[in-house]
Formats: C-alpha cells, sequence, structure tokens
C-alpha cells in the first residue's frame, strides 16, 4: 500500500505549500488506551492526557481505558488519580481531577469487540457527531497484533488513527510481517509509530539549530565534523520489566527505535519544508545510506546481577548494555563515524548528542601552550527536559604567557521566559498525533530500512562482556572508539542557574 500522508491545506495560487496540521482546528476526540493499568500508562499517558485535557491545547476529549484487568469505571478512575498526582509534570487541582475523571471510562478485553464498541460509541455521543478516535496500543509488541484484530472486528477503524508503541517487530523479517499486518487493517497515514525522544524540546532543537542559523549550517558536514556522539545511559534497572526486557535487550529496545532516530535528525538533510511528508523523507535517506552493522563494531554487555533477576535465564546471553560505530554512506558524512551508546545500571542517567569538530592546526601555539590537551571542540545537546545546549573551545587562559585553556557557552530553555510551556514528551506526540501531523512519527519504510541494516548484527552478534553496576560499560568501549574518547563523563558539569 502507498505511503500517503493526510491531506494538508494548501494557500491558494501558484507555488502554494502545504502547511502544518497544528495551524488546523482539532475535532475532539475520543482516545482509546490499551494497556491503561500498565506502567507506561500510569507514568506517562494519564499524566499527559489529563494536562492537555485541562488545558487550552487540546480538543474536548474522552477516555475509553481498557486493558485485562476486571475492573469497573471507578476502580480506573482511581487509578488514574494516583497515576496523575504521582507521576505528573503538572499535578490537577481537585476540582479539575473531578472534570478529568468524569472523561473516564473503562472496558475489560474480556468483555470483547462488542463491549469495547458500546464504551466508545457512548463516549463519542457525549462528544457529538464529529468526535474522531484515537487508539494507544501501550501494550508489549506481541499482543500489537491481537489489538489491531479488535479494533477491526469492533469496526473501529474508518477515520480513526492509531498510535503503536515501539519496538515495531524483532528483526527485518517481524517487522515487514507486521506492516503487512496492520496495512491490511489501517492505511499507513492513520498509523502512528511513536518515539517518544523525538518528542522531547531538545531533539526539535537540533532542527532549529541546524537549519536556522548560518553560524553551524555551513560546518555540518565531513569536512568540518569528526565524530558524532549519541549517548543515553540510564542509572535505573530493570523493575518489573526483566520478562520484556530478557525477550529484547538494548539494541532492540533503545537503538534502532530512539538512538537511531536520534541520529536522523542530526543526519539529516534540509527539508523542503517542515511539514510531514518532506521531514519523513529525509529521514528516511539517512536510514536508506546506514551502512550495514556488522559485529566488529559493537561492543555488548550485561551488568552484574542481571542473571539473578526473576525471569531471566541463568545462562542468558541479553545484553543490557550496547555501544556500537556506524556510518552513512552518503555525501555529506562519507567517513565521519557515529558512536550510539546505551545500557541499563551505569554510573548516570544521561541523555546528550555530541558532535566533535575537527582539530585546528595548532603549529602556530608553543609547546605547553595547552592547545588539543582537552581534546576537540564540542557541540553538545542535553535532551534532557531542560533543554540545554553548550558550545566547547579553547580560548587564552588569563595572566601572562600564552596558555590555553577549554571554555564553553551554554543555554537552556530554563532560562527563557517560555520554560513553563514546555510539553512533556508523550504530550506534545499525542497532540500531533489527534492532529494527524506525522513529523515526528516513524514510518513503515524507515523502520524496516533500519531492521534490515541491523541483520548482520542479529545474525551473529558478539557474546555479552560483564561490567560492573555503576560504571560506563565494558572496558573494550575504549577500543571501540580510540583514538576519540567517550564524552561521557563530563569533564565539567553543567552550570546551573543561579
Amino acid at each position: 500500500m502507498a505511503d500517503r500522508q493526510p491531506e494538508s491545506i494548501a494557500y491558494p495560487g501558484p507555488g502554494s505549500r502545504p502547511f502544518r496540521r497544528d495551524l488546523e482546528p482539532t475535532l475532539p476526540h475520543v482516545i482509546v488506551l490499551f494497556g491503561c493499568t500498565g506502567d507506561l500508562a500510569k507514568r506517562k499517558l494519564l499524566p499527559g492526557l489529563a494536562y492537555l485535557a485541562e488545558s487550552e491545547l487540546a480538543p474536548a476529549i474522552r477516555i475509553v481505558g481498557t486493558a485485562m484487568e476486571d475492573l469497573d469505571t471507578e476502580q480506573f478512575r482511581a487509578l488514574a488519580h494516583d497515576a496523575v498526582q504521582n507521576y505528573g509534570m503538572h499535578r490537577l487541582a481537585e476540582d479539575a481531577w473531578e472534570d478529568f475523571a468524569d472523561r473516564l471510562t473503562y472496558v475489560p478485553q474480556g468483555a470483547g469487540p462488542e463491549g469495547l464498541t458500546s464504551a466508545v460509541k457512548e463516549a463519542q455521543s457525549r462528544l457529538g457527531d464529529d468526535a474522531r478516535l484515537l487508539h494507544y496500543l501501550s501494550v508489549p509488541p506481541k499482543a500489537a497484533q491481537a489489538v489491531v484484530e479488535m479494533l477491526r472486528d469492533a469496526d473501529l477503524v474508518g477515520g480513526s488513527r492509531v498510535v503503536m508503541e515501539k519496538p515495531f517487530g524483532h528483526d527485518f523479517e517481524s517487522a515487514v510481517k507486521l506492516n503487512d499486518f496492520v496495512h491490511e487493517v489501517f492505511d499507513e497515514s492513520q498509523v502512528f509509530r511513536i518515539d517518544h525522544f523525538l518528542g522531547k524540546e531538545a531533539a526539535q532543537n537540533i532542527l532549529a539549530f541546524r537549519f536556522a542559523n548560518g553560524l553551524f549550517e555551513p560546518i555540518w558536514n565531513r569536512n568540518f565534523i569528526d565524530h558524532v556522539q549519541i549517548d543515553i545511559p540510564e542509572e535505573l534497572g530493570l523493575d518489573t520489566r526483566a520478562s520484556f526486557y530478557e525477550a529484547t535487550g538494548a539494541y532492540k529496545d533503545m537503538v534502532v527505535t530512539h538512538l537511531m532516530q536520534v541520529m536522523a535528525f542530526v543526519a539529516m538533510e534540509p527539508p523542503t519544508a517542515l511539514e510531514p511528508r518532506s521531514i519523513s523523507e529525509e529521514k528516511n535517506k539517512v536510514f536508506r545510506s546506514l551502512l550495514p552493522i556488522h559485529p566488529e563494531h559493537v561492543v555488548r554487555g550485561q551488568f552484574g546481577g542481571y542473571r539473578d533477576h526473576e525471569d531471566v535465564a541463568g545462562d542468558s546471553d541479553t545484553e543490557t548494555f550496547i555501544a556500537l560505530k556506524v556510518g552513512l554512506d552518503n555525501w555529506r558524512w562519507a567517513g565521519v563515524p557515529f558512536y550510539l551508546r546505551t545500557g541499563k545500571r551505569l554510573a548516570e542517567g544521561q541523555r546528550i548528542i555530541s558532535i566533535a569538530f575537527k582539530e585546528a592546526p595548532r603549529t602556530m601555539f608553543p609547546q605547553g601552550s595547552g592547545v588539543g590537551t582537552q581534546g576537540p571542540d564540542h557541540l553538545t545537546f542535553d535532551l534532557a527536559d531542560s533543554s540545554r545546549v553548550s558550545l566547547s573551545f579553547y580560548g587564552k587562559r588569563p595572566g601572562p604567557g600564552m596558555r590555553l585553556q577549554k571554555l564553553s557557552m551554554q543555554f537552556s530553555t530554563q532560562e527563557t521566559g517560555e520554560a513553563a510551556d514546555v510539553l512533556e514528551a508523550y504530550e506534545r506526540l499525542i497532540l500531533d498525533a489527534m492532529r494527524g501531523d506525522h513529523t515526528l512519527f516513524t514510518t513503515s519504510e524507515g523502520i524496516e530500512s533500519l531492521w534490515e541494516r541491523s541483520i548482520p548484527l542479529l545474525a551473529d552478534p558478539p557474546p555479552v562482556k560483564p561490567y560492573p553496576v555503576g560504571s560506563w560499560g565494558p572496558n573494550a568501549i575504549h577500543q571501540l572508539i580510540a583514538p576519540n574518547a567517550w564524552r561521557l563523563p563530563f569533564e565539567r558539569g553543567w552550570r546551573e542557574k543561579k
């Protein structure tokens, strides 16, 4: 089936261009939340929906929650109350909570397609004839097909949109099979494969930084950039996700679905317009140019004590850590290595993109001046909610003689008057899905390209190497990146606003 985007409103006259969906009025929505009792729903989705419902950002919405548990609506509302007040970025006053609670309905999956249809039709009747449907599949990947079948049997497909969580498939063959099945029920224009990293303010700031500034746009290529690091270490362990993680591992859980999506924002060519089709096509060009990922460019690790978890095999070879070197076979990035790293139970939780620039000749500086001793100049993006950017460079140390030291200029959204306007990633992405805006979502072509280039690694993964809890991973990561060095841990931390 052709990859079609929703129609856009266009300015009249020759040379008109479509403009983004966020300029259009958004119709009321019934949101059907599958897996509404799960960890993601409690920590992110229900709090995010509560904020959107009570803000002026979203249209009128009602939420139909469904899961395997045999609950009633009042019990679901109690669960949602705890989630919103304990995990939400925006706490609700009690009167606002009562208004949100009235929007919630629960139907157990045991009620079958008929029960779901009845609950959705009732919610739609409360919103009016023009109410749209958005299905959010907060379910394990193995359950996605069953949910799509249920939506088909419940006759809830026509005119609706569906948000699908990662990972989308577990290899090339399974991704193609899942896409083929989904396309039997939904058109590609109805499908939103979510990556919450791209919903972060900092990730989108990469596009603004790259393409809006004459200072950086001309040097964003192999002639000036030495290498790129995308580094997402996590302090967190597995919590209740051991069975999922044992079958998935760090590569499938994080690299294909998060780190490589961020890499596309760093590496893509300028889109013809800031609209979904143009941006998706440029991202897909990056994925098509990705060189196959071979085992000799990968370090897999497993933290000490992982095999002691319940639901983990005593001889498990699942990686809880992965670092890899990848390359892009295109004119802009030929020869520039991209280093990706992520893992569980590491020394710090960080989310950074670091652009290392090629070093200038040093012949004019005397020995002992310090030039080059602290590595190349770096442009660093912090993908945390504070959305920080830092540019490091050499400057003269005050005093006699020519001694140089590393200096930096830093920016944070917390320093602006609009810091309170920052949306949590899931809030932004749910809003975009209601608007039909695919800009920050992954296409079927894109995800299949990534799995196809992963075939050599998945067919013959290197053995996992042990690493201590609280470290930065196996020692082999230093040979992987040599003669360069990992940016984390930082020698100098971010400056905090006083």
